[in-house]
């Protein structure tokens, strides 16, 4: 088991309580500071929508839709060692993968990819501009999914989605963690506990975690005076363990259990194994939280011109009554649930 902590040292902050309301796309992803108390909730999540889930059936509602498309990455892995990749392999080229895109400087990677197809097609060099095409698709998919639509992040979705919690200085756990986004967002609005982020794989503690830019600012809560404060990285205790969480030898001392992006990606035969996870390192009276991707046609498009991307495990996309029949069926009571720009979104509480 590999741990490492944030370092309390002093470092820049940019941004501050007079920047409240703002917002600037810089090179490789927004910052957004707006609606700093988190008033206007209904803009950025659709709750309710599930009246009675004990009268939802899977018949009514049908199953989630799996994505079939995978990387070049993995077909050509599996080519070669004529075998399936195995699953840790395939969060390993993921990560990796995925991280590339998160720190690219996405103008500049655009304008040269503009400059190449332009001296391939006047060179009538047809395969380069067939793969110069799909370059240029990918960067400004992935510029409009991240940096302008922010529908990765979304800050004020997941603020949304977090808040009214009846918790203080809670300690948070978070499963299969990747850059940790999401928990420091929770810390930031509920501050003084400690965040435990946990991933098997060893690269997302030390680039996906360790590069994430400390410049970052998190809209949450001051503690003393319960106005709104700009909180970063490095002003949080986190605590980082590279670990299977089939190892974990934590007992129930966490008031909040999130995982993101982690339930859709095995089959139903799993899903109920890693519900339990969630149930089982969760204090009495604790909270988990779970988000998935929304079954959307711009989610299915998504997918498709970002396999190279995005496609290296099992992927399900998910409607928000599917994810939270997944919950209810599994001896989940359902808080909040609801809808976000690209993810669905629940709080619940073990029965």
């Amino acid at each position: 088991m590999t741990i490492i902590h944030t370092e309390k040292r002093p470092r820049i902050t940019p941004y501050d309580e007079n920047d409240f309301d703002f917002t600037d796309v810089l090179a490789s992803y927004r910052i957004d500071l707006r609606n700093p108390r988190n008033e206007r909730t209904d803009r950025f999540f659709n709750a309710n929508v599930v009246k009675d889930w004990s009268k939802l059936t899977w018949k009514e509602i049908g199953k989630p839709y799996e994505v079939k498309k995978m990387s070049v990455d993995r077909t050509d892995w599996e080519k070669e060692h004529k075998q399936t990749m195995p699953v840790k392999t395939s969060w390993e080229y993921f990560n990796r993968s995925f991280h590339e895109w998160f720190v690219k400087d996405v103008p500049k990677k655009r304008n040269e990819a503009k400059e190449n197809l332009k001296n391939h097609l006047k060179q009538f060099k047809l395969h380069e501009v067939k793969h110069g095409i799909g370059d240029l698709v990918r960067l400004s998919l992935w510029n409009y999914a991240h940096r302008i639509e922010d529908g990765i992040w979304d800050p004020r979705g997941k603020r949304a989605l977090f808040e009214g919690l009846d918790v203080e200085k809670p300690n948070i756990l978070f499963l299969g963690a990747a850059e940790g986004y999401e928990a420091m967002q929770l810390q930031a609005m509920y501050p003084g506990g400690q965040v435990v982020m946990v991933d098997y794989d060893d690269y997302c503690k030390t680039n996906r975690f360790a590069e994430f830019p400390d410049t970052y600012p998190f809209l949450g809560e001051n503690p003393e005076t319960g106005s709104p404060r700009v909180w970063y990285k490095h002003q949080m205790d986190i605590e980082y363990v590279v670990e299977d969480i089939r190892n974990l030898k934590y007992g129930k001392e966490f008031d909040i259990v999130i995982s993101v992006g982690l339930l859709e990606h095995v089959p139903d035969a799993y899903k109920e194994e890693i519900l339990d996870f969630h149930r089982r390192f969760l204090k009495p009276g604790g909270y988990v939280i779970m988000t998935t991707p929304r079954n959307q046609w711009k989610s299915r498009m998504y997918y498709h011109v970002m396999s190279d991307v995005m496609n290296h495990t099992y992927r399900e996309l998910m409607d928000i009554r599917q994810m939270g029949l997944y919950l209810y069926q599994s001896g989940f009571d359902i808080l909040r649930h609801g809808y976000m720009k690209v993810h669905n979104g629940i709080v619940a509480k073990p029965r």
